[in-house]
């Protein structure tokens, strides 16, 4: 360290040219005094910056913490629009499986009658000759009209 007189010295050793220990003792404490004062305000500016700059990174989380709760009522919402529209479709495709398999069961019972009368349909134009216009069995019509009737003697015994 520099002295006023020009020499250097150690900071517990006193000055060689000075005439009195006391003051370069005083300057000494005042100087080690000013260095001390300067670290406590240095470290004293130093926390207060520290502690704005945990207050305002609690600030930062505080508004994502609200935004993230918004954001997760505004998704739970719409999941559950999302679910009712899903269950509306589920039970209306349910619906449409039943009247599907009615439908079948109607169309295949249709095309069973379908089949039933081309296979006897001519079944049915060999009998439509023997009813008349009524409905009823016209005996005079069930025997042939182009084969000849024959008579026998055995028919004739009465």
């Amino acid at each position: 360290m520099a002295s006023p007189g020009g020499t250097y010295s150690s900071g517990t050793s006193s000055l060689q040219n000075s005439g009195s220990g006391s003051e370069d003792l005083q300057v000494n404490l005042n100087i080690t005094d000013q260095k001390k004062r300067k670290r406590m305000q240095s470290n004293r500016e130093s926390a207060r910056r520290s502690r704005m700059k945990k207050q305002q990174h609690m600030e930062d989380l505080s508004n994502q913490i609200e935004q993230l709760k918004k954001e997760n009522n505004q998704i739970s919402t719409n999941v559950g629009v999302t679910t009712q529209m899903y269950l509306n479709v589920e039970s209306e495709n349910a619906i449409l499986r039943v009247q599907m398999a009615e439908l079948s069961n109607r169309l295949q019972s249709l095309n069973d009658i379908i089949h039933y009368i081309e296979s006897s349909n001519s079944l049915f134009q060999e009998t439509d000759q023997l009813f008349n216009d009524c409905g009823f069995l016209d005996n005079w019509n069930t025997f042939p009209v182009n084969q000849p009737m024959m008579a026998s003697n055995d028919m004739l015994m009465y």
